[in-house]
């Protein structure tokens, strides 16, 4: 007598999202959410916050584990969305060594817990592995100018080797990778006290503040408003190529450019401050982004003043100005 064994119940794409409780982790979770799968967010809160998924803890397909990817942990998934990781210059040069730790380790944790689930794995890497570029805009191609022992190599080369793990990982054990280049982005939820400088400016301006533009302001940087980079992370992840594909917004701005932009939407009559310069701060920053373009038909439709508008509304709120 031949005995049948029944699989068990699972839900359908069981789907982990570290860094899940942050700014652009927590668009991606309400995004996995509503499109109805079962979200597992993973964030120790080092910059996370509880108040970015306030509105998604009681959807019976969401769940939130406190953890520290630098520790292993044993879950049942089908993707992995691997965000953790301090973003904000404020918060990687404060504790470096818990950055290189989070890129270097945490990725290796989880590139292991998707290789024993035979889990799909996409890391979301950054612009900044091309460093202070001397190629523009960037391609994929591009290998980067980055100072290894600078004050922001934490992050840069901590990123590096996030990627370099993800396609040793592809390479040696066969495992679905998927590897994205998240350029500027921007938008509700971002920390008030980011210290990146979209948040930085509409904070000050919002506060009647000087708007503080460090260096000359000729520097440039390229800002996509976070629902086109959520799309595009899902769209990659969705395919069916490796990457890495850069995603980002390829209209171009300088530091002080957005700052008139920022003063023209909230009050023309602040002053702009120069302070000096941070190290190693990249003087040009602009996606090609070709190669998802062509493969994905992806590209940003959000546009920079409309974009800022749906953020300031969301600062607004937060710093209890009035709406008027």
């Amino acid at each position: 007598m031949t005995c049948i064994k029944n699989k068990p119940h699972m839900e359908k794409n069981r789907v982990l999202v570290t860094g899940g409780a942050g700014f652009i982790g927590s668009h991606l979770c309400e995004y996995l959410v509503n499109r109805g799968d079962h979200v597992i967010c993973l964030d120790n809160f080092y910059t996370g916050s509880k108040d970015n998924i306030e509105h998604i803890m009681n959807k019976n397909n969401f769940e939130l584990i406190r953890h520290d990817v630098v520790e292993p942990i044993l879950l049942e998934v089908d993707q992995i969305f691997h965000l953790a990781c301090p973003a904000s210059p404020v918060h990687y040069k404060y504790n470096p060594i818990k950055t290189l730790k989070t890129n270097f380790t945490g990725t290796m944790n989880m590139l292991g817990l998707a290789k024993r689930t035979k889990a799909r794995f996409l890391l979301t890497s950054t612009s900044e592995v091309y460093g202070d570029p001397l190629e523009h805009p960037q391609t994929e191609k591009y290998f980067g100018n980055v100072n290894c022992i600078g004050e922001r190599s934490c992050y840069d080369e901590g990123k590096r080797i996030a990627e370099c793990l993800t396609m040793d990982y592809n390479k040696e054990h066969n495992l679905d990778v998927r590897i994205v280049r998240i350029f500027n982005t921007y938008g509700p939820r971002m920390a008030l006290d980011d210290g990146r400088v979209v948040s930085n400016f509409v904070s000050q301006a919002l506060t009647n503040q000087p708007i503080t533009v460090y260096g000359d302001g000729s520097q440039t940087r390229s800002f996509q408003y976070v629902s086109d980079l959520i799309e595009g992370i899902i769209r990659v992840m969705d395919g069916d190529e490796i990457g890495p594909f850069n995603v980002g917004n390829p209209e171009e701005f300088s530091m002080l450019e957005l700052a008139e932009i920022v003063k023209k939407v909230i009050n023309p009559n602040l002053q702009i401050v120069y302070k000096k310069n941070t190290a190693d701060d990249p003087t040009r920053r602009k996606p090609d982004i070709t190669k998802i373009k062509n493969k994905y038909k992806w590209e940003p439709k959000v546009k920079l003043d409309e974009g800022l508008q749906y953020m300031i509304d969301d600062f607004k709120e937060r710093l209890n100005i009035n709406m008027k």
